[in-house]
């Protein structure tokens, strides 16, 4: 019981507290451009990185189009720099046979991948929302309930030991 708890105190501080202490992001690959190495359901921690660090082998993840909220994780096939100096990256789906249609430019750029947990995704897309309002406190609920009875459990045991030592005592 103790393995599993260290486990997922674990798999929390990797897709929670990291990203938080780092400015990383969590998302949660959807489709099955990245396979095999980053199949539907796995969830990659994207750190900001400067444009200029960036190079061909990179995963990056990017605004389809700049500005709007769609973003894409990629591999970064190519790196080219115009004539006014803009550095445009090419970038490539791991299962897709052709490079994709559009370079992506600086301003589009939310960072590399950093790490990623595979399967874990799938939680995070199931506990969205609405759901995540229930889930949560739900769950939170059942943790804090589990430590209260661990405590209370403790305590009594204590109790019981210390009572047996007592009767066992010899009277003096």
């Amino acid at each position: 019981m103790a393995g599993l708890l260290v486990l997922v105190c674990g798999v929390g501080a990797l897709a929670i507290v990291v990203p938080a202490l780092t400015g990383s992001t969590a998302l949660t690959v959807l489709t099955s451009s990245m396979e095999p190495g980053l199949p539907p359901g796995t969830l990659v921690i994207v750190r900001p990185t400067p444009v200029p660090e960036i190079e061909p082998g990179d995963i990056v993840t990017y605004q389809l189009h700049s500005g709007e909220p769609t973003l894409v994780t990629h591999r970064v096939v190519q790196r080219l720099t115009t004539a006014d100096g803009e550095v445009l990256l090419i970038t490539k789906g791991d299962a897709n046979a052709d490079p994709d249609p559009d370079p992506v430019k600086a301003v589009q750029v939310r960072g590399t991948v950093w790490y990623a947990i595979p399967w874990l995704g799938h939680v995070a897309v199931l506990v969205t929302g609405r759901t995540r309002a229930v889930v949560v406190p739900i769950i939170a609920a059942a943790l804090f309930g589990y430590a209260a009875w661990m405590l209370v459990s403790a305590l009594r045991d204590r109790r019981a030991k210390r009572s047996d030592a007592e009767d066992g005592a010899p009277e003096g």
